[in-house]
């Protein structure tokens, strides 16, 4: 049967099947319905463990591929080795063969071992090349010490901060002594321990050894000026030489035990200078032998690393796509017998046919005896919410997906949200330039949205997904600028004021100037007069104004939505929506607030300088409405006495007609059809569905039954496709009726109604607060950086001048863009969001739904974080 044609306006219409498929054609049909993208697969193994599962090999070996794959990429990371990326435009990954999957595994495998075996002999010979560059250090810096040593005795007492050492004063008797034949520190029995030592470890290094040598001890210490790099994440490591010398073997072993529990490297350095020398040139040799070595081990890694890079991208995505099908397969339920698959999805009625093309495809390449086939099934189980959307209608779908998902075939808040919401935020960001300079931003993202939209920069990518949103909210804010009549805080005089100044009639010297109103008839053709601006008054005109405004608008939308409960009453067929819910909850609403929207309109329309009496407030009006009716202060028209009480009457009865009316509705229902001999779901005898709560036995008598259908079906018998499926549980549309549970149910709503209505009324308010905080801010801006510097006298330089108004126009553009045009459209973007969520769709939206969220391997390379660093 065809399905009506979808539209915004509720959600598809969706159908369950049940998929028979043998087990080997089973990989194939899934990943055909996978890349058509419209299937939501259901879970008909709850209650087995995922380790249990019939495909956990298969993902356990893809688990191991695809770690694989970022072994290789962190390798490339760690040696620059740039990744060629994907453009998704341009070129497609086609789901993998079972062939190719097994290809790209035995060559993963052995490439992970060279790799692996190239990088060991790189950190090796890395290692070995840092010890040969530390013993060279240590050998210079040594060589160094000793020749100052057997120079001079006063440069190494110079050297010691502390004069008196035990140590160095044998160290300079014996140099100037007897024994002047004998110069060494070997002939003294002095012994020293050389090495190098992490820089920032140097100090607690030079502690702890003086605290436990107690000061004998004589220590030399040099940096290492050039950056030494860890062949284990290749950070640059900054170190220090040192040269340790004590008297006594017990010393030094003790000093040698310090050094390496600080990470010190220890090295042999001769303390004879001629060996020494060889010893450095040694050193030499052997460091440009594993330079050149690792020079080549370097290249050949490398170049191993560049060949993956111009596939990982695919491989990933490859490994990515497989990895979801049998995901998909784990939920399926397995026919051990006939070695059938069995499976239950949700998909659109209306491309019900698509996917029946896509599954013959595949039964026609396979060539099975056995073809898989699918058959549409009758469920009492709440389908799925599944919304079509454009590149226009997808982020004002988001937004409404954001607060909660939409019950199935409910209104969809996000068709009035097309026009609610940019308009909300336009009444509070009224003004013509800046609603210009978003307006350019937004249509220049809209025509270069393809070159932009791979720019992988996360607030550039948010704001980018809103162009559209920001072109809608930039539009109204362009009309609403000229209704404010504002464009930078000043005003445009497109039209002739209706207002002209003359002086009061007690003018005196130039002062006392009033505006008049001119008597020929002419008013200001649109938005407010130009004149207002700069007035006394103009702020107390302009608060009054929009506050008022705000309530006008307020009433409109919350009515709007109220209404929208209409649609969702006649389309579910609850008649007892429409007049035990939304009938008497309209009545309320316009019995308080629709007469204080007429009561405003009224005052608009009278002239009460004419009637010679003060104008009264309606705030009050209100307030005494309730609190004592039938008094009134301030008349606001004749009869609106009795006016009051009658409407006062009526919203108070309203009250238990919201709270009664609909659970003794559905009561007497529910009885009246238990006198007929109906039984509700659920009130006696299980009805289970096809594949939850059976146990063993009879899941393997339905298996039975199912394969042997399926065979039937694949030979012309159309036994399977009118099988019916029931069920409840969750997401089940039939639940027992509790009359205590519905009162309770009905007494919550009917208070947020009734308390909603005064908050939610108030809320609105918040559209002429920020109004006229955008207004306020932006006089400010204008006065105090270019208004003031275009209104000053001025230093007489031309030059100078032209110089400052430059500046002062740079300074004031630039806060303009960032503060009022940046953070006061996104305080305004989110007041409106805020009255969007909770006054409008609070009033006939559930939100009791679930997502649809079919198996797409297309949208599962864009949307997956995983492999977003490999796709552009």
């Amino acid at each position: 049967m065809a399905s009506e044609q979808e539209t915004i306006l509720r959600s598809a219409d969706m159908t369950m099947v049940q998929l028979f498929t043998p087990s080997e054609q089973a990989r194939e049909v899934v990943t055909a319905l996978g890349e058509v993208g419209l299937v939501h697969f259901r879970d008909l193994n709850g209650n087995v463990n995922s380790f249990q599962r019939t495909y956990t090999a298969q993902l356990r070996r893809l688990d191991n591929l695809e770690r694989q794959l970022r072994y290789f990429h962190s390798h490339m990371v760690k040696a620059n080795v740039p990744v060629r990326k994907i453009d998704l435009d341009i070129e497609r990954i086609a789901s993998p063969t079972p062939l190719e999957i097994d290809d790209l595994a035995e060559r993963s495998q052995a490439l992970e071992a060279r790799i692996t075996e190239l990088n060991e002999s790189y950190e090796t010979l890395k290692k070995r090349e840092i010890e040969y560059l530390e013993w060279r250090h240590v050998l210079r810096e040594a060589g160094r010490f000793f020749d100052r040593a057997h120079g001079n005795v006063e440069e190494i007492r110079q050297s010691m901060d502390v004069d008196d050492a035990p140590l160095l004063e044998d160290v300079e008797q014996q140099l100037q002594g007897g024994e002047a034949q004998d110069r060494s520190f070997t002939g003294m029995n002095i012994g020293f321990v050389a090495g190098v030592i992490n820089r920032e470890k140097m100090e607690s290094f030079e502690r702890i050894l003086w605290r436990s040598l107690r000061g004998n001890l004589y220590m030399n210490q040099a940096e290492i000026l050039e950056d030494l790099v860890d062949p284990k994440d290749n950070s640059k490591v900054q170190k220090n030489v040192f040269v340790i010398f004590a008297n006594g073997r017990e010393l030094l072993n003790k000093i040698r035990k310090i050094s390496e529990s600080m990470g010190a490297d220890l090295y042999k350095v001769d303390e004879n200078s001629d060996l020494r020398r060889d010893q450095i040139h040694e050193v030499n040799n052997r460091l440009n032998d594993v330079q050149n070595v690792l020079q080549n081990t370097q290249q050949t890694l490398e170049a191993e690393l560049s060949q993956i890079a111009q596939a990982l991208a695919g491989w990933l995505i490859l490994v990515a796509k497989e990895k979801a099908v049998y995901d998909t397969l784990n939920n399926f339920s397995y026919d051990k017998t006939r070695r059938t698959l069995i499976a239950e999805a949700w998909v659109p009625s209306q491309d019900l046919p698509l996917i029946r093309s896509a599954l013959n495809d595949v039964n026609m390449r396979a060539g099975h005896s056995v073809p898989s086939i699918i058959s549409e099934v009758t469920t009492g189980k709440t389908p799925p919410t599944y919304l079509r959307t454009n590149k226009f209608t997808e982020a004002f779908q988001t937004i409404i997906n954001a607060y909660g998902t939409c019950t199935y075939k409910e209104v969809n808040p996000a068709l009035p949200s097309l026009v609610t919401f940019p308009f909300l935020f336009a009444v509070m960001f009224g003004d013509v330039g800046h609603a210009f300079i978003m307006l350019m931003t937004a249509l220049a993202l809209i025509f270069w949205e393809n070159k932009l939209k791979k720019v992988r920069e996360e607030i550039f990518g948010m704001i980018f997904y809103g162009r559209y949103i920001m072109f809608m909210m930039a539009a109204y804010s362009v009309f609403t600028g000229f209704i404010y009549n504002d464009i930078f805080s000043l005003p445009m005089t497109i039209f002739p004021s209706a207002w002209h100044y003359e002086p009061s009639e007690d003018y005196i010297a130039g002062h006392m100037i009033e505006a008049k109103l001119n008597t020929d008839g002419y008013r200001y053709p649109i938005g407010l007069d130009w004149n207002w601006h700069g007035t006394e008054n103009s702020l107390v005109f302009t608060n009054s104004l929009k506050m008022k405004l705000s309530i006008l608008i307020g009433w409109c939308h919350m009515t709007f939505s109220l209404c929208l409960m209409i649609p969702n009453a006649r389309f579910f067929k609850k008649p007892i929506d429409l007049w035990g819910v939304f009938l008497p909850s309209m009545i309320f609403f316009q019995a308080i607030f629709g007469y204080l929207v007429i009561a405003i309109l009224y005052k608009w329309g009278v002239n009460w300088i004419a009637e010679e009496e003060p104008a009264p407030g309606l705030l009050n009006m209100l307030i005494y409405m309730f609190l004592s009716p039938g008094t009134i202060d301030q008349p606001l028209y004749s009869g609106q006495s009795p006016v009051q009480q009658i409407l006062v009457l009526l919203a108070v009865i309203q009250v238990p007609a919201i709270l009664l009316a609909k659970p003794l509705f559905l009561r007497w229902e529910h009885n009246k059809a238990r006198s007929k001999g109906y039984r509700g779901i659920g009130e006696g005898g299980v009805v289970h569905h096809a594949m939850d709560d059976v146990d063993d036995d009879e899941q393997e008598m339905l298996n039975d039954r199912q394969s042997v259908d399926t065979l039937d079906a694949a030979a012309g018998v159309q036994g399977v496709a009118g099988a019916s499926v029931s069920g409840e549980g969750e997401g089940s549309e039939h639940e027992e009726f509790d009359f205590g549970e519905m009162m309770i149910h009905q007494a919550i709503h009917t208070i947020e109604f009734c308390l909603n209505c005064i908050s939610h009324t108030a809320s609105y308010l918040r559209l002429w607060a920020l109004s006229l905080a955008h207004q306020q801010l932006s006089i400010v801006l204008w006065s105090m950086t270019l208004g003031s510097t275009l209104n000053g006298s001025g230093t007489g330089s031309p030059i100078v001048n032209g110089i400052i108004i430059f500046v002062m126009a740079g300074f004031w553009l630039g806060a303009s863009i960032a503060v009022l045009v940046g953070m006061e459209g996104i305080s305004a973007m989110l007041h409106s969001l805020r009255l969007q969520w909770v006054e409008a769709q609070s009033k006939y939206a559930h939100f009791e739904g679930w997502p649809f969220q079919p198996l797409n391997l297309t949208s599962l390379v864009e949307e997956s974080e995983e492999l977003r660093d490999f796709v552009e």
